[in-house]
């Protein structure tokens, strides 16, 4: 007999009938389509009888789905994404070359990926008045077949909707004649709107307005009318307003949390141990705006450990002045983080907390929480204990004044340092290297650009910054700190918010083989992987100068860190149990820890509460997508810096690496700059380039030349748009041709033979 298919009710009731067993993922990408906009985590596990630990297994496997770009995990709401809904809401932006409508999704939250499109065939316009381009339709969707490289679906359009006006975000540019023209920020948009004379709300020429859109044209261009005026964006140390704005960060505290900031008084010895007497540093980047951690070392007397080390590190007590339902507390919730860009920082708590009361300023008396960690001489913990105390930074130094002392070049503020308080640090240092070292924790090292403004805020530099010992010992101290913290907790039974990284997906493990046997590397086949495996494929990558390749897609192929009430380990870290202690000042998550601290050990009255332990979860989901929003705003910022930058170089040749392939074109890398842009497939001349996923190459249909994620070629920059931080180019560079396929001569350039034959292909589709 035919198997019936499983509906939502009925699939839901098999899964509870099997044995705590989790559903499939096609279970639950079918149960999300049929469950609608209302479908969470909850709805999941409770038609599906997911219960108990069972929990944290679902957990994992959403959070997997999610790595995958299966779903799209919200705060409350799972959806699904990659294919759109049978029924959606589409806006018909243009015409194709036959007339036809085409329109893109109303809502497109992939910021990687261009929106698919949709053609609107005459046939499926509904009777009556015909719509027009600007129109938002309720439309039904039929998926296209792979012979579409532009059209992704067709439409039925089921109803038009209210033409209610939409708010955007875009860069005023003022006409001679009045008026003018609204420039998006949204590198999806490129396109522009026109402003009456008089409908300008008094914007001056590159001013950042918001705008709605008047769709009252129908086969015209939409017009704008500006709404709001945001100041003027023109000058590069401005431009993060733009993404400020467009991903909606406060930038602003309410005049009653700025009052209960400035009220705020700093703590006496009352309750604390005082180490005021302990000589501390701060080692930060020069431009570090707080400074919330600080460290010691000393050998350990102890005879029972001889050539071991004592690490004390100390962190701002900010849960002494920011409480559990306070409106302070309220507003960093809010924010999840602070936001940092080349020019300013946006910071989770005001500047009374942020940058005095809690910043361990040099030779000022601080509050702070201290953990005291024991290691032996090779690294391995040994025991650490944590206390609320009262401290003083006897020097504020940089990463290369550090570094210098320590290299025999000392400057006048750390010759008295070297032998006394840095030397110590170095030795701590290097006897954790060791227990580093065995731990063998996945190692990227890919290199971090930073864009260097001038006075003028013009970009003057894009730098790749020297990454020095200091840089690691700073790191090293403060994962143990963070793992000393976690340990506590779960000793005491304290629930926390842990800092977790799960292993790759098996499909993901899949994908990446592939790729590395084109390089003649393989992965070891069978059971899990370790970080160690990863750590010698990135090695054995170096030494073939192929290492910032390999990297990177070792690096795609790994799981999201995020915030989680469960624990799963870190496999990044390649640490059991881990916890965000060190940056209360800055991030949310570690606000949590200390009041979980204060609670397991009785250290005050300012612990964690039982409401806070309620929503544990919930709070992990917010500052987990929080940090994903400011990690979005930081790097659109440094885009739309860089695109600016190159601006008036366009005709400009460059030296570039491929770095991503969809099925629309590349993604390029200049080696210059450090500068993403994209070169469509479509604008490639000689072929029709289809994207082959296993290879993760473009291949050209009728040559078999391809372009593979890696190679290092050749553009030129035909266009920027720096409000929306978008660099366009074209290819100049051969790709490499497939044994077996004829390197013909190039045929003539494909934009100007495609469009009849797209056109025919789908007039035979509607004659079908």
């Amino acid at each position: 007999m035919p198997r019936k298919k499983a509906t939502k009710k009925t699939r839901a009731k098999g899964a509870r009938r099997t044995s705590r067993a989790l559903p499939t993922k096609d279970d639950i990408l079918a149960f999300i389509q049929d469950g609608g906009a209302d479908t969470g985590k909850r709805e999941i596990a409770r038609a599906f009888g997911v219960k108990g630990a069972d929990r944290i297994e679902l957990k994992r496997l959403l959070r997997e789905m999610a790595d995958e770009g299966l779903i799209r995990r919200g705060r409350k709401k799972i959806t699904r994404v990659g294919d759109l809904p049978s029924v959606t809401v589409i806006e018909i932006v243009t015409r194709d070359e036959d007339g036809e409508f085409i329109a893109l999704p109303a809502r497109w939250d992939d910021e990687d990926t261009p929106p698919p499109r949709i053609l609107v065939p005459t046939r499926a316009r509904e009777t009556g008045p015909t719509p027009g381009i600007g129109d938002r339709v309720l439309a039904r969707l039929k998926p296209l077949d792979d012979d579409y490289a532009d059209v992704r679906y067709t439409a039925s359009i089921i109803k038009r909707l209210p033409r209610e006006p939409i708010r955007l975000l875009g860069i005023f540019r003022k006409l001679g004649g009045g008026g003018g023209v609204i420039d998006p920020i949204d590198r999806k948009q490129l396109r522009e709107w026109s402003v009456r004379d008089g409908e300008t709300e008094g914007a001056e020429d590159g001013d950042l307005v918001r705008f709605e859109i008047e769709k009252s044209r129908r086969y015209g261009a939409s017009r704008a009318r500006v709404v709001e005026r945001h100041g003027n964006p023109d000058a590069e140390a401005a431009i993060s307003l733009i993404a400020l704005h467009a991903l909606g960060i406060p930038d602003e505290f309410p005049e009653a949390v700025i009052e209960e900031a400035e009220a705020l008084e700093a703590p006496t010895l009352k309750n604390r141990e005082d180490l005021r007497d302990i000589p501390f540093v701060t080692i930060d980047p020069p431009d570090a705006r707080d400074h919330d951690d600080a460290v010691w070392a000393a050998p350990d007397d102890d005879p029972k450990n001889p050539g071991g080390w004592v690490v004390r590190v100390a962190i701002a007590d900010v849960a002494h002045f920011v409480r559990s339902t306070s409106g302070l507390d309220d507003e960093a919730r809010r924010r999840g983080n602070s936001v940092y860009f080349p020019d300013r920082v946006v910071p989770m708590l005001p500047e009374r907390i942020s940058s005095d009361l809690c910043s361990l300023r040099e030779s000022e008396e601080r509050a702070c929480m201290c953990v005291a960690m024991v290691f032996d001489e090779t690294g391995n913990k040994l025991s650490h204990s944590f206390s609320r105390a009262l401290m003083r930074s006897r020097a504020r130094l940089s990463y290369a004044q550090a570094q210098n002392a320590i290299d025999g070049s000392a400057d006048e503020k750390t010759a008295p340092l070297a032998d006394s308080i840095l030397k110590p640090l170095w030795g701590a240092y290097n006897a954790l290297k060791h227990a580093r070292d065995r731990r063998a924790p996945l190692d990227l090292d890919l290199p971090e650009r930073k864009v260097l403004l001038g006075p003028d805020g013009h970009v003057e530099s894009i730098v790749v910054p020297p990454r020095l010992e200091a840089h690691r010992l700073i790191e090293e101290f403060m994962i143990q700190a963070n793992v000393s913290a976690a340990e506590t907790l779960e000793a005491r039974r304290t629930p926390l918010i842990y800092r977790v990284h799960d292993a790759p997906s098996p499909e993901k493990i899949v994908a990446l083989t592939d790729f590395l046997k084109t390089l003649n590397i393989s992965l070891p086949k069978a059971g899990r992987l370790k970080p160690e495996q990863f750590n010698r494929i990135l090695a054995r990558a170096r030494q073939e100068d192929i290492g910032e390749l390999v990297s990177e897609v070792v690096l795609r192929s790994q799981a999201q860190a995020e915030y989680s009430a469960a624990n799963f380990g870190h496999f990044g870290l390649n640490l059991r149990r881990y916890a965000h202690f060190t940056s209360p000042i800055r991030r949310y998550a570690d606000l949590i820890v200390h009041r979980a601290l204060i609670r397991a050990l009785d250290l005050g009255k300012d612990g964690l509460t039982d409401a806070e332990i309620g929503a544990l979860d919930d709070t992990a989901q917010v500052i987990s997508d929080f940090e994903r929003r400011a990690i979005s705003a930081e790097r659109q910022t440094v885009d739309r810096l860089i695109a600016n930058f190159l601006a008036d170089r366009i005709g400009a040749d460059f030296a570039a690496r491929v770095t991503g392939i969809v099925r629309t074109g590349l993604f390029v890398r200049l080696a210059e700059t450090g500068a993403d842009g994209f070169v469509s497939a479509s604008s490639i001349d000689g072929d029709y380039f289809q994207h082959d996923e296993r290879r993760q190459a473009l291949v050209g249909r009728r040559t078999g030349q391809s372009f593979t994620l890696g190679d290092s070629v050749s553009v030129r920059l035909i266009e920027a748009v720096p409000s929306a931080g978008a660099l366009r180019f074209e290819m100049l560079s051969d790709g490499a041709y497939m044994p077996g396929r004829p390197s013909a001569e190039p045929k003539p350039s494909r934009r100007k033979t495609t469009g009849k034959s797209r056109a025919a292909r789908r007039r035979r589709r509607r004659s079908n």
